[in-house]
């Protein structure tokens, strides 16, 4: 049975013997159905939740505990809740603090922001322009203060006005699946798309497994992670350090190999890695820095082949906007460019792709797919982990997409109100 049927069910057992269990019971179901959560029935298995619809049924966990004097840190909590729904997560994280409970949230969203009783705001960039708290205190205070998170919780969205006209339309026929009821829909092409609803509504499953199936040449967005392996960065994703390697080695007169550190100029100590890993047998495994090479990963050798007086491994630790400063190759400076324009100025090139956010993993597909033209993008949520000064900068990005020449099919709940206006306004080009 769904959660908001069983409720009913459960308040209709009168039993005295049963009373204090139909009591807690009730309550328990009550804080799903007040999360949002009345959809779900009881045999759903856990691995098929959303990541949104899993932390709230950790929050309803919590707040069914006894625990007082505890800290709580929930990260990013409205993460694929439909503006309708924060409401509710707001009263939630309000009855875990008025239990005598400390509650930390980081988070984007202005609803989440605005109800906070304390503020600390962390800036005032990206990157290595950040790690600096720019604001402490009210919300109101906030609003006065000169901060990016300040001036966009006051600066109000425009609508789009100029809308695009379809060049033609992708069908979905009959679909039925999960929730999906015999669904027909048309998706107009050479426009942007958004698909939008309340959480459990059935958007994944009309564009994810029905529409993907119709249409697998669709290039897909979404929050995966892009690699695993310490030996793969932003560089070697996107494609800049095949070009960076060969302009070392055309500038040195060498093998391209020297310039890889999974290939000939790995430093033979960590074949590599920057690190050594020292078993302790039933403890776990310690990492330190390579003695060797110092974390740079490369031979010393490699080292003194220069490129405009820096080495391999001074390239690698540059920023997106130092390398763009730095390369004046066309093809370098295009890839570069694309990681710019996705918002990602602050990341190195050699940093591993297993510590990149969900949201940074999804602007850097973004990134390495912008070149493409003709094409279908599906995105999935991807404002999620967006702070409010760059979700127009996305938004632009989408734009530019869609001159190109491409359709681009949005799948979204999350994020304020206003925003989620404008976007449905988009859906109607």
């Amino acid at each position: 049975m769904e959660v908001g049927q069983l409720i009913r069910v459960i308040r209709e057992i009168n039993d005295p013997v049963a009373a204090p269990i139909v009591k807690s019971l009730a309550e328990r179901l009550q804080h799903l159905v007040d999360i949002g959560l009345d959809y779900l029935t009881l045999d759903r298995e856990t691995d098929t939740l959303s990541g949104g619809e899993s932390q709230r049924v950790k929050m309803v966990k919590h707040l069914s505990g006894s625990l007082v004097d505890v800290t709580y840190i929930f990260d990013e909590p409205s993460v694929g809740l439909h503006p309708r729904d924060v409401h509710r997560l707001n009263e939630l994280l309000q009855k875990l603090r008025d239990k005598g409970n400390t509650v930390i949230v980081v988070e984007h969203d202005p609803d989440v922001i605005k109800v906070a009783d304390h503020i600390v705001d962390v800036g005032p960039y990206a990157g290595s322009r950040g790690g600096t708290i720019v604001y402490e205190g009210s919300f109101q205070g906030l609003l006065e203060a000169s901060t990016l998170t300040g001036t966009h919780m006051k600066r109000p969205h425009q609508l789009k006005h100029d809308c695009r006209q379809p060049s033609g339309k992708l069908s979905i026929k009959d679909a039925t699946l999960h929730n999906l009821r015999n669904v027909s829909v048309d998706i107009p092409t050479g426009v942007l798309t958004v698909v939008t609803g309340v959480a459990g509504s059935g958007k994944s499953t009309l564009i994810h497994e029905v529409f993907l199936s119709q249409h697998p040449d669709a290039i897909v967005i979404d929050q995966s992670a892009v690699g695993v392996s310490t030996r793969s960065n932003p560089a070697t994703y996107t494609g800049i350090m095949d070009d960076v390697r060969k302009a070392f080695a055309s500038a040195n007169k060498v093998n391209q190999g020297l310039f890889s550190f999974n290939s000939k100029g790995a430093c033979e100590n960590c074949q590599g890695l920057g690190v050594v890993y020292t078993d302790l047998a039933f403890l776990d495994s310690v990492k330190l820095p390579c003695e060797v090479c110092g974390g740079r990963r490369f031979k010393e050798e490699v080292l003194a082949y220069k490129l405009i007086g820096k080495s391999i491994a001074d390239v690698l630790e540059m920023t997106v906007e130092q390398a763009l400063e730095f390369f004046q190759q066309k093809e370098i400076v295009r890839k570069l460019q694309a990681m710019s324009d996705v918002g990602l100025n602050y990341i190195t090139l050699g940093q591993p792709l297993s510590t990149l956010s969900g949201g940074e993993c999804q602007r850097i597909k973004l990134a390495s797919e912008l070149h493409k033209k003709g094409s279908i993008y599906v995105m999935d949520e991807p404002t999620t982990g967006l702070h409010m000064s760059d979700i127009g900068h996305l938004l632009g990005i989408m734009n530019r997409l869609v001159d190109a020449g491409n359709t681009v099919r949005e799948v979204r709940q999350q994020g304020q109100r206003r925003e989620v206006g404008q976007r449905r306004h988009l859906y109607f080009l």
